[in-house]
């Protein structure tokens, strides 16, 4: 019998077979869900998104009007996309170089969602930002035929101001539409009324599907930041960091390696330290018996010598040492021609009881390695 407590590799499978099955079974399901949800898109006012901040129900909404909508997301792509119709620029920010003033001469009609200060000086100069608010329903209080068609509508976020008569401006100033002598440019304040989960309140599609749909062709221009045009404007972190900053850090870094120059320790040769005490292997084997008589572990000392004999029988029968003592047993009694009941008692026997069992039981290991010495 033996007493190893150590984990084999069936106990380790049995313990972890659950969880691996509970891990597969998770990855399994992620992998259904993204091959059931095929090629779509991801992103905030993505006309292919489904998420809350898409705007995948407009697009939908457009196109069932007849509208043609083309996607793109670099400058190249929507220089390609051609002239004349809508072109919906989601964070003109994000547009490299003067991108916005060569397509906004190239399109009827532009629309800016919550453009910036270099936004606008590139498409109306005439049109400041002034300030930012909270997004509420609010009154159109214009003419402009979208809100009017509209009415009510979830608007806010970005406030504008200009000088230019012909400008007319809606829903707080959150809303400004200029003609031009190319064409009609619309500023928006926020793209709240054009995604998917705020689409049903108020009169947000009537407001999207009027603002996008007035030309049967839409660019629906969504910038991102991996733009290739976007390399040349691009910095290394390196240089993002102020100058204070890189001094600080260099003084601190030249602080560090003194004070560990300082404290380090100081290495030199291995001293050898003299062991307090020497305690012979023969005294601690006999304090260990001691210890089993004090505490009446007969049986416990008995399988402590059964599977020292295994082991060194194990090492003199060219066994494995993950062999099983039924193992050892039949090559002890192949070896010296015991019966297995002999040997399987002596090697495998029930645990003793008493000293004078476990005296028998020691005689008995000996004279079994003894043979096989001798086989």
């Amino acid at each position: 019998m033996s007493t190893s407590v150590s984990p084999d590799l069936q106990r380790i499978w049995r313990g972890a077979r659950v969880p691996l099955a509970v891990l597969l079974l998770i990855v399994l399901t992620a992998l259904v869900l993204v091959l059931s949800r095929g090629d779509q898109t991801s992103g905030d006012l993505e006309p292919g998104s489904y998420e809350p901040g898409g705007s995948h129900a407009l697009a939908h909404l457009l196109e069932q009007e007849g509208v043609e909508i083309s996607a793109v997301h670099t400058l190249a792509e929507a220089r390609e996309a051609g002239d004349g119709g809508t072109l919906l620029v989601t964070n003109p920010d994000l547009v490299p170089g003067n991108g916005l003033s060569e397509l906004s001469r190239r399109v009827a009609h532009l629309v800016l969602i919550a453009p910036g200060p270099s936004s606008l000086a590139q498409t109306v100069p005439s049109v400041k930002v002034n300030g930012s608010g909270g997004e509420r329903v609010l009154e159109p209080d214009c003419t402009v035929g979208a809100a009017v068609a509209a009415g009510t509508a979830t608007l806010g976020g970005g406030h504008y101001r200009t000088g230019d008569r012909t400008a007319r401006l809606c829903y707080q100033a959150t809303f400004v539409q200029l003609g031009g002598p190319s064409g009609t440019t619309t500023v928006v304040g926020t793209g709240t009324p054009l995604t998917n989960d705020r689409i049903a309140d108020e009169g947000n599609a009537a407001f999207g599907m009027r603002l996008l749909g007035d030309h049967p062709r839409l660019v629906w221009y969504v910038p991102s930041t991996a733009d290739p045009a976007l390399a040349s404007r691009q910095k290394p972190f390196v240089e993002l960091i102020p100058p204070g900053w890189r001094y600080g850090a260099l003084t601190a870094g030249i602080a560090v390696v003194l004070f560990a120059l300082w404290r380090a320790r100081r290495l030199g040769p291995v001293v050898r330290e003299p062991l307090p005490i020497v305690v012979r292997a023969a005294e601690t084997a006999e304090g260990r018996a001691r210890l089993y008589r004090r505490g009446g572990a007969a049986g416990h000392a008995g399988e402590t010598l059964r599977e020292a004999a295994r082991g060194r029988l194990r090492t003199r029968l060219g066994l494995p040492r993950e062999a099983e003592p039924s193992a050892v047993v039949e090559t002890v009694c192949a070896r010296t021609g015991r019966a297995a009941a002999d040997v399987g008692a002596v090697l495998c026997g029930p645990p003793v009881r008493d000293e004078p069992a476990l005296v028998r039981l020691a005689d008995e290991l000996d004279r079994v390695e003894r043979e096989v010495e001798r086989s």
